[in-house]
């Protein structure tokens, strides 16, 4: 009899919880396709410019049979403060561009860089002109790109550093 009654308690608890769950899961899976919308797939757009520290880099020619990450932020963005010790830890690794978008002039994002300890290869994007041939609305974003050039996965917002690694390695 008791245990009856426990159970006609949790059945409709638990239905309720999965209900929960399923639509937790739709409304993130809905939230992320709508946040990579406009993103590229197949062959990266042209990435090439001067780093911060006066390196000539070409995205179609860095990786050299190695998968690339491709790594969107801002000196701004309290999220990418969250990633910036995977994306250093991961530049001494593979082969990394991060692109500083709308963040200021180089002066402005190498005090940001000193302050931070950071070391790892920086292109400025101050008008947000490599943002918007990405199809990206903000930052972070995060791209790993095969040795043939073509996105092979594409994140936005934060991105913990053993996703990145898996995806690295994935590529591989």
């Amino acid at each position: 009899m008791m245990l009856e009654k426990i159970r006609q308690f949790l059945k409709p608890k638990w239905r309720r919880r999965s209900i929960e769950v399923l639509i937790f899961v739709l409304l993130y899976v809905s939230i992320r396709a709508w946040m990579q919308r406009d993103l590229p797939s197949g062959p990266a757009p042209r990435v090439q410019g001067v780093t911060l520290s006066g390196q000539a880099v070409d995205l179609a020619t860095l990786g050299k049979g190695r998968p690339v990450l491709l790594h969107f932020w801002a000196t701004w963005c309290p999220i990418c403060k969250l990633e910036q010790a995977s994306i250093e830890t991961l530049s001494t690794e593979y082969p990394v561009i991060t692109i500083a978008s709308q963040s200021g002039d180089a002066k402005a994002v190498q005090e940001y860089m000193q302050a931070q300890h950071l070391h790892f290869p920086v292109l400025l994007d101050e008008d947000g002109a490599l943002l918007q041939r990405f199809g990206l609305h903000g930052v972070p974003a995060t791209f790993v790109i095969d040795a043939q050039g073509k996105i092979v996965f594409r994140e936005v917002g934060y991105t913990t550093d053993w996703g990145i690694r898996a995806r690295l390695w994935w590529v591989r």
